[in-house]
């Protein structure tokens, strides 16, 4: 089927997790090549060029004349090292395989570039909860996953939950570390006095994990993810950011 004729739905405004990530390169040296993955409505894009940034938009999507035509699900047709930075938001969970892109993603940012990446936060409280009565993580209905071929090029939802622990280590498996824990806005904030009754029972049962599956020989690391464990956006936000670097 002609890409031409596929239609792929994307939101419609500017998000919080696309204020997260333009604050974040605000913050930045101008002028970087940056490329976004899936572009979407193409709004991320002007901010980050107004900041004097040079965005290559990629999508499967006709949303505007200069998009390049880019199907997540297959290999990127861009250079290895071609981008001082790369971003995927709300992409990954969209995917059968999402490791290819993680892949690719690392390949075509240069060596001490910047990869920012966004999914769903399976992680925050409300997440939890949901999965204890429902078997699942929030937003992520099965019964709302599309009824689509293995290859057919096509938006299939959110079928793929990833969570922080999953992101750290398959970026690092491909050569980038994360370098910052960033969040949207915070889900069901009416259940925060739940949330803090809970909070000092997850800590002592998350600690023990880590105590027994790591000991002194990951001590450093097991820190460092504890404390982005118990980070407020991971916690509580709607969207998880990670900001990573590639070694």
């Amino acid at each position: 089927m002609d890409a031409g004729h596929k239609t792929f739905s994307h939101v419609a405004n500017f998000t919080g997790y696309m204020e997260v990530v333009a604050r974040y390169f605000s913050e930045q040296r101008g002028g970087l090549r940056i490329l976004d993955l899936p572009a979407g409505n193409g709004l991320l894009a002007d901010a980050l060029r107004e900041m004097g940034h040079t965005v290559v938009c990629g999508d499967i999507n006709r949303e505007r004349p200069d998009y390049r035509y880019v199907d997540m699900g297959e290999p990127l047709p861009f250079s290895d090292g071609e981008f001082d930075a790369a971003i995927c938001l709300e992409g990954l969970e969209h995917l059968v395989d999402p490791v290819q892109l993680i892949r690719e993603l690392t390949r075509v940012t240069r060596s001490g570039g910047t990869i920012v990446v966004s999914t769903p936060n399976v992680m925050n409280f409300y997440s939890r909860l949901h999965q204890i009565f429902t078997g699942v993580p929030y937003q992520f209905n099965p019964a709302a996953a599309p009824e689509i071929g293995a290859r057919e090029a096509a938006d299939r939802g959110h079928v793929f939950p990833l969570s922080y622990y999953q992101l750290r280590y398959l970026f690092e498996q491909h050569g980038a570390r994360v370098k910052r824990v960033l969040g949207d806005r915070y889900k069901k904030k009416a259940l925060m006095p739940l949330y803090l009754v809970l909070l000092p029972f997850a800590w002592l049962a998350t600690r023990l994990l880590f105590v027994r599956g790591g000991g002194a020989r990951h001590a450093e690391r097991n820190r460092e993810m504890l404390a982005h464990a118990f980070s407020a956006p991971l916690l509580f936000s709607r969207s998880l950011v990670l900001v990573l670097e590639k070694r």
